[in-house]
């Protein structure tokens, strides 16, 4: 389903900092599909990838068969989309053993409109149980799977907390706690999305007027602590307690910053039309 036997492995696993000596790996230092290394694989991938739509920007097509995400994400240690993170996350569990299936979420973090369906996640299972997995919501995503069996329950992660809650239909939805209060961050119903699925998304997210994607820059990163976003000429990092701090990045500062804050370095030619684009909008 996930081009798994495609994937070169051993260079996502390294790409992430998630060796096989981790304590994960059986005795044949192969990993084993299990809860623990679930954990393992989504902790690390969403602290070494970062989220981001700079080739949208750029004007350049984004392309979602295995081989190109692999080139662009693990060998060129750039980041993606989420259909670019998922698709990743999703070989490389296919890989090790697990059973890995899709969805179509809508974007809810955004206000009270209906929004389309546009982003793309993952459900595991696990000895019968389904985890949701997301390596590509950006600053506000999970940094770990959750469980999708224990509706309403509480999960800690790091100094943030999510939540799963059920509505009417079998709908699921992602809830972070922010400053007390419950906020959704996107909504899924039980229908399994397919690789071809997530390629018409892509199309509209890299190409239709209406997506927030285009024409503008969009850099995230989760962490433990302070999540940190870049979109437009906006840096913002959020607290866990709800604060949020924010400065204008100039273009003369913007290479700093990627590098800086999101570990994120480009190709020369790259980055000079990157800040080309970034002076026009000063």
């Amino acid at each position: 389903m996930w081009s798994g036997d495609e994937l070169d492995l051993d260079a996502y696993l390294a790409r992430i900092g998630c060796p096989g000596d981790s304590g994960i790996a059986g005795e044949s230092g192969e990993l084993r599909p299990e809860l623990a290394t679930l954990y393992a694989v989504h902790r690390a991938h969403t602290a070494a990838i970062v989220f981001e739509s700079l080739d949208v920007l750029l004007g350049r097509p984004v392309a979602l068969d295995l081989k190109s995400i692999e080139a662009k994400l693990v060998h060129d240690r750039r980041g993606g989309y989420c259909y670019e993170q998922n698709s990743l996350l999703a070989a490389a569990l296919e890989r090790i053993g697990f059973e890995v299936s899709g969805r179509g979420a809508r974007n809810r973090s955004r206000g009270h409109c209906l929004p389309a369906v546009t982003h793309a996640v993952l459900v595991v299972t696990v000895e019968g149980e389904p985890w949701l997995c997301d390596a590509g919501f950006g600053y506000l995503g999970p940094r770990e799977p959750l469980p999708l069996g224990r509706p309403g329950a509480e999960v800690r992660q790091g100094e943030w907390t999510y939540r799963v809650r059920e509505e009417d239909g079998g709908v699921l939805v992602l809830c972070l706690l922010r400053a007390g209060v419950w906020r959704d961050l996107y909504a899924f119903s039980p229908q399994h999305y397919h690789p071809v699925d997530y390629i018409v998304l892509n199309h509209y997210s890299s190409s239709h007027p209406a997506s927030s994607f285009i024409g503008r820059l969009v850099v995230h990163h989760p962490s433990d602590r302070v999540r940190r976003a870049l979109v437009g000429r906006e840096l913002t990092r959020l607290h866990p307690d709800g604060r949020a701090d924010r400065e204008i990045v100039g273009a003369d500062e913007l290479l700093a910053v990627l590098d800086r804050e999101f570990g994120l370095r480009l190709p020369d030619r790259d980055a000079a039309e990157l800040v080309r684009i970034h002076r026009a909008e000063d």
